[in-house]
């Protein structure tokens, strides 16, 4: 799995975004893949969700790459470090399982702040559509946050809002909710399967 350094530009990777072949499911990190931890600096709070692996696992076996797309401002706001957020990650992943993530983009940007990554813009997936050649189009946003969804909505993805983390305090307007990541999963395989993917 490769972790993506932040891009200051999306511009040119949007510009090379055309018709693409591969689909993929994007996932926020906190209160979607684990639990919400608050600025997690601390590796020993990372709780993946319980059949997150086995969910993750199923998109890989139905052909679909698998991203995480996750704000850090805690990052920019200088609450952790940089180190910080590189061991919290190397313990999801050791939860989650090897080979289950294609690519981990994240965004230290503090509100506030311009910046073309931040959630809700699009900037991060535009990045994954570039380097892994993704079909936007086809593909799903899912997150516990609105600004998941209307990122998901300006990259053109299909957005899914889940109701762990803050998903149920959330007014917004998603293409489908799903209870957790393994109700949305199974969404988008039954959608894959309707499509005759």
């Amino acid at each position: 799995m490769r972790s993506r350094t932040p891009k200051r530009k999306a511009t040119a990777a949007a510009a090379t975004v055309l018709m693409n072949s591969t689909r993929a499911v994007f996932f926020d990190r906190d209160g979607t893949l684990m639990e919400d931890a608050h600025y997690c600096g601390d590796p020993a709070q990372v709780k993946v969700f319980p059949c997150v692996p086995d969910a993750l696992r199923k998109l890989k076996e139905a052909g679909f790459r698998t991203f995480v797309v996750t704000n850090q401002s805690g990052i920019g706001r200088g609450l952790i470090t940089l180190a910080q957020y590189r061991t919290v990650e190397a313990e999801m992943l050791r939860q989650i399982g090897e080979g289950l993530l294609d690519a981990s983009y994240f965004c230290p940007d503090a509100p506030g702040v311009p910046s073309t990554r931040r959630k809700p813009e699009p900037g991060m997936l535009l990045e994954a559509a570039a380097d892994f050649d993704i079909d936007l189009a086809g593909s799903y946003l899912i997150g516990d946050k609105s600004a998941d969804i209307e990122c998901g909505r300006r990259a053109g993805a299909s957005t899914i809002l889940v109701q762990t983390g803050y998903g149920a305090e959330q007014v917004c307007r998603p293409d489908f909710t799903a209870a957790d990541v393994v109700q949305a999963v199974q969404l988008v395989l039954e959608r894959a399967v309707g499509k005759g993917a």
